[in-house]
């Protein structure tokens, strides 16, 4: 029934927009159907692209156990090919629990509003960072956009897989954090924004916030880049450490938005971690 014209109306700010339809967000490429003789080595492969070849056991980024033997050459060659084989709703969770990632502990929790088809460094990143990423080479980006409980901030969330082994992506690793590459704003990651969403107007000058992870144990690149819903502009954006830290002031830091984008990449690579070790206790 349509209400009387005076009717109060629900607050607008805790209305969460349904995701973006299948069709606006190209799901990530299917994965061909297995041969009957390979279903046991299928099943015994690490899904989310970080698989072990054999059941072998992870290292730290697996563990946190810095005494683990790895089969690093192994799963180097693994995530490489085993990348496109996840099912999108376990690479990125339709919703997220982040218990105590807000200002003050404060929980957060966040809803995906849209996925992106999979794409190459050119199309996804900015041509700074994908120069940045070019001594590890980049296999395929991955990423979704998701929105706050309240839907007043928007995140988007990226995967680069790359080419390099455990030598390159530690140096990588070394240079991003000698030379403070993940702070540059001329290195911020792009949005994904999705129309019919809240995050149809988050583009470049929305960008607020943002975290640049390099994985050393896995040839992945975890980000994320965080916004106002609104589409306001942001003059001065920060890296989400400096926007975390206690006494800042601006913007993106008042409004929590640099624990939003850490939340949520903390939240995609742990969620790898999981996968990873489910994979492995699967039976050959």
């Amino acid at each position: 029934m349509t209400p009387r014209p005076d009717a109060p109306r629900p607050p607008a700010q805790m209305w969460i927009p349904p995701e973006t339809p299948a069709e606006m967000t190209t799901r990530l490429r299917p994965v061909r159907t297995r041969h009957p003789a390979r279903t046991v080595g299928a099943v015994a492969a690490v899904v989310l692209g970080l698989g072990l070849i054999g059941g072998a056991v992870t290292g730290t980024w697996l563990t946190g156990d810095s005494s683990a033997d790895t089969a690093e050459e192994n799963v180097y060659a693994e995530v490489r090919t085993a990348w496109h084989s996840v099912p999108v709703d376990t690479l990125f969770p339709r919703k997220l629990d982040g218990d105590g990632a807000g200002p003050g502990g404060a929980d957060r929790v966040w809803t995906r509003i849209a996925v992106a088809p999979d794409g190459d460094c050119a199309t996804a990143l900015d041509p700074l960072l994908t120069k940045a990423l070019e001594p590890v080479g980049c296999t395929r980006v991955l990423r979704a956009t998701y929105t706050d409980a309240t839907a007043s901030s928007v995140t988007t969330v990226g995967l680069v897989f790359t080419e390099a082994d455990e030598k390159g992506m530690l140096a990588l690793h070394n240079r991003f954090t000698t030379e403070s590459l993940g702070e540059r704003t001329d290195l911020m990651p792009r949005t994904f924004p999705a129309k019919g969403t809240v995050s149809a107007g988050f583009g470049d000058e929305q960008r607020a916030s943002w975290t640049v992870e390099v994985v050393t144990e896995a040839p992945v690149v975890v980000y994320a880049v965080s916004g106002f819903a609104d589409g306001r502009a942001v003059a001065d954006p920060q890296p989400a450490d400096e926007a975390q830290a206690e006494g800042a002031t601006n913007a993106p830091a008042q409004a929590g938005l640099g624990h939003e984008a850490t939340g949520i990449a903390e939240r995609i690579e742990k969620g790898l971690r999981g996968a990873v070790r489910k994979g492995t206790e699967e039976p050959r």
